[in-house]
């Protein structure tokens, strides 16, 4: 350090070497000068910074409330909604697909208990089995329905919700696909001039009231309500009603295309061969479904 009174720089030591000046005191009060100084100075003020909620958060909520208001013009209006529908509302109409896709294996998954009774039952009604059945008998199977109702056979058997429902839901939903790319050819050739995401977005809203048809089944199921296999059945064949709505709600740009009654039953066609593929992978389900419940023994024990 420098000393305060000649200015001769010192290595270390109390007193200047070379005028014997006490230079710790120096120190110290230099020392408490800068800690003064410092004090006295105005301190930084840290500023409240408000948190932000979470981008991911903030979008997640702008599409769900985007779309409750889409999927509640579409049952309300749903001829002026699918025409006011452009490719704007593609995300929307995407998610649709995906809630139809879905919405059908879990109820088959929720329901199927409920399914299988009433297709015994359909069975004993019918007259070559019904005129040989004691009325004990029935009464025998009315308490083993009961009894099926009550008892989780799932956890029995273990049936793989993961399994089933995303298996068959992705099966679908690639039929679904299949469907809307026939169609949106058979459009082409009909000289129906638009984009296919401007297509798809009226295809997908006039697909909200089959999809709500569903969604209704799988409350119903939820609540073991038998009738839901009804809404199932008629937001499966709402299909055949989609396809000509779509396609009629575009106008030609051209006379020499393809007759649009001709461009639906191409399109009907498709659609059968799918439903078909999606019905014999379903029973194909049922299939290792009432083979695991023949091989449990836990099943087995309960009856």
């Amino acid at each position: 350090m420098n000393c305060s009174n000649c200015g001769h720089f010192n290595d270390g030591g109390k007193f200047c070497v070379k005028c014997g000046h006490r230079l710790k005191e120096e120190a110290a009060a230099s020392q408490t000068a800068a800690a003064s100084e410092y004090q006295s100075q105005p301190q930084p003020q840290t500023a409240y910074v408000p948190q932000q909620p979470n981008q991911r958060v903030r979008q997640a909520k702008k599409v769900s409330k985007s779309f409750f208001s889409y999927f509640a013009g579409g049952i309300k209006n749903p001829t002026a909604t699918a025409h006011a529908a452009g490719e704007s509302q593609f995300v929307n109409a995407f998610i649709t697909v995906i809630l139809y896709a879905l919405s059908i294996p879990i109820m088959l998954y929720v329901g199927w208990k409920l399914l299988l009774i009433q297709f015994v039952r359909s069975m004993f009604k019918l007259p070559i089995i019904s005129e040989e059945l004691a009325p004990s008998d029935m009464e025998d199977f009315n308490t083993g329905t009961d009894l099926i109702k009550a008892t989780d056979i799932n956890s029995i058997i273990h049936f793989n919700f993961t399994d089933f429902v995303f298996k068959q839901g992705i099966f679908i939903f690639i039929g679904l696909a299949v469907i809307i790319g026939a169609t949106y050819v058979a459009a082409k050739f009909g000289k129906v001039d638009v984009s296919f995401k401007e297509f798809f977005s009226r295809f997908g809203t006039f697909l909200i009231i089959p999809t709500a048809l569903l969604l209704i089944g799988l409350v119903l199921a939820f609540l073991h309500v038998e009738y839901f296999s009804y809404f199932m059945n008629f937001g499966l064949l709402s299909i055949f009603l989609v396809v000509p709505f779509t396609i009629a709600s575009f106008k030609q740009s051209g006379i020499n295309g393809l007759d649009r009654i001709y461009s639906t039953l191409i399109v009907y066609v498709v659609i059968t061969i799918v439903l078909t593929f999606i019905a014999n992978g379903l029973g194909e389900e049922a299939k290792t479904i009432i083979t695991r419940m023949g091989n449990s023994s836990e099943l087995n024990d309960l009856f």
